[in-house]
């Protein structure tokens, strides 16, 4: 039985993530901003530890991490899953506060969440830990440059963590999700279809264009992977940048 934690873990990827890993009966903790989604969370699965916390406020996140380490006496799997999506538009049109909350959660919140997660599993001599890139960070994305650099910087800190972590018995990999069916791509879709003056209908139907398979993704075929991916059928896999998303061939077919 696992120690599991996972952030952004109330809605979206990192719901199934949770729902996932209680069902096969591991001991699982989140955290979010949002606290109705944690509520429902937590209503849903009594079982589950869900905490408020803002990874891009290292002071916040200092009390969820040590609320975890006392309800579950150490950890074994971390998601460093919270992310937005941030603002949609030319580079000199952006409003840079926004692209600055993008690249401060994302890159920020996952630092943080990884400093302490080292620190852990350092102590225990094992941990596997799995943060969500995005084919966005692995091919250039015009109108949505600063969630492309933050998706780039998460795979930057994948890599280096793996060096870094490897001889502690740490395991470190990203995952990189292509378009994922849901509330949040919706809102994505509607903001890039205002920035590139087009139908969503369009934007949504250029989202496959690129992709051989021609498909979205489900959350349950991200969870499929990490699922694996953590798991001793993995106990060599690190540093490693894995794409769940039917092969993108182009962002900008």
């Amino acid at each position: 039985m696992r120690r599991v934690f996972i952030t952004g873990g109330a809605s979206g990827i990192g719901a199934a993530f949770a729902k996932r890993f209680l069902a096969l009966g591991d001991h699982v903790a989140i955290s979010d901003v949002d606290q109705e989604a944690l509520d429902e969370m937590r209503q849903a699965h009594p079982e589950l530890i869900a905490l408020r916390g803002n990874v891009s406020d290292p002071d916040d996140m200092q009390a969820v991490f040590q609320e975890v380490e006392a309800s579950l006496g150490g950890i074994d799997v971390v998601f460093a899953n919270a992310g937005t999506g941030g603002p949609a538009g030319r580079i000199e049109e952006l409003d840079l506060s926004a692209a600055a909350t993008c690249l401060s959660v994302n890159v920020m919140g996952a630092m943080v969440t990884c400093a302490w997660a080292a620190k852990v599993m350092r102590a225990q001599g094992s941990g596997s830990i799995v943060l969500t890139s995005s084919t966005a960070g692995q091919w250039g994305y015009p109108y949505r440059t600063p969630y492309a650099a933050a998706k780039w910087g998460i795979v930057g800190l994948t890599k280096s963590l793996a060096m870094e972590l490897g001889e502690a018995g740490i395991r470190v990999n990203a995952s990189c999700p292509g378009a994922v069916e849901g509330d949040r791509m919706d809102r994505v879709v509607a903001a890039e279809a205002r920035a590139k003056n087009k139908d969503e209908a369009d934007v949504r139907a250029q989202y496959v264009t690129g992709v051989s398979m021609k498909t979205w993704i489900s959350v349950d075929d991200l969870a499929d992977t990490v699922e694996w991916l953590v798991s001793d059928q993995a106990r060599k896999i690190s540093g490693q940048v894995i794409s769940i998303d039917g092969n993108t061939e182009t962002l900008n077919p």
